[in-house]
Parts: C-alpha cells; structure tokens; sequence
C-alpha cells in the first residue's frame, strides 16, 4: 500500500469517526438533555455596558433563574443592593468586587476565573471589569431586581 492509498484509507476513517459521532449526538432525546451551544446564546445588551443571556427561568419573575453576564472592559455597577441572595462562578477574566455605599473603583478586589461568589441579598456591592471582558453565570430566586444604594 502506496503513501496516498494510506493517507486515503486514514482520512476515510477519520470521517467516518466523526459522522458516526454526529448520528449519535443527534439521536439524543430531547426529553432528556437540551444542549445550547455558545453561537446559540442569545446575548442582550444592557445600558450598564453589560450583556445578558437567560439560559433558565426568568429573572423578572418569582422563582430560579441561571442566567450569563458578560461585563465589558471598563464598565462598572455603582453601589446597588438585590432582594435575593445570588450565587455567582466567574466563568472567564478577572472580575472586579467591591462593597459598600461609597463607590471606590481603585479599591475593587480581584476575583479570578474559576472563583465562586455570593452577593447577600439586601446588602450593597458594586462590580465589574477593567482591562478584559468577564463572563459570569449568575444563579438567582426572582424576581431578580436592583437597588441603588445612598451614600452615606
């Protein structure tokens, strides 16, 4: 067997590897699992300089939400409170934390990719990025809405 015919019989199997694998993905029962691949989330853009994508729930409304925050690279939230308690992973960049009523945006604490967060419901915070977008998912009991704070 020539170089080409090997080449030819490697790059058939190959294919056939990969349409094999494409039958069984497709054949998954959609009462059962629902995949949303990352070109197949809806992203809002929000005045704040954030965007927003709701994968579970609704947020405007009683119950569990899941939903993604994108924070654009230098945007902040000033000081601002939530009824609810919500539970926060830093999926990608660093996050920027701070608390309390007087907004301080150089002493924002650093909060690493891989890092989980809670915000206490009722008390203030405000947060946000610098120098590179961050990717958050929030998990939340709605209806999910803002506070903003008075200084002091």
């Amino acid at each position: 067997m020539n170089s080409l015919q090997k080449t030819l019989r490697f790059s058939s199997t190959t294919w056939l590897i990969i349409y094999a694998c494409a039958i069984s993905a497709s054949d998954l029962d959609p009462k059962a699992i629902s995949i949303k691949l990352p070109e197949q989330i809806n992203w809002v853009a929000n005045p704040s300089g954030s965007e927003t994508a709701v994968l579970v729930g609704d947020p405007s409304k009683p119950g569990l939400y899941v939903v993604l925050n994108k924070w654009k690279a230098h945007h902040n939230s000033k000081p601002h409170s939530h009824p609810n308690d919500r539970y926060i992973t830093v999926i990608s960049g660093t996050w920027w934390v701070g608390s309390g009523t007087d907004y301080n945006p150089d002493g924002l604490k650093a909060v690493p990719p891989g890092s989980f967060v809670t915000h206490y419901g009722n008390e203030i915070h405000y947060d946000g990025a610098k120098e590179g977008d961050v990717i958050l998912q929030i998990v939340g009991i709605g209806p999910a809405t803002s506070s903003p704070a008075t200084s002091k």
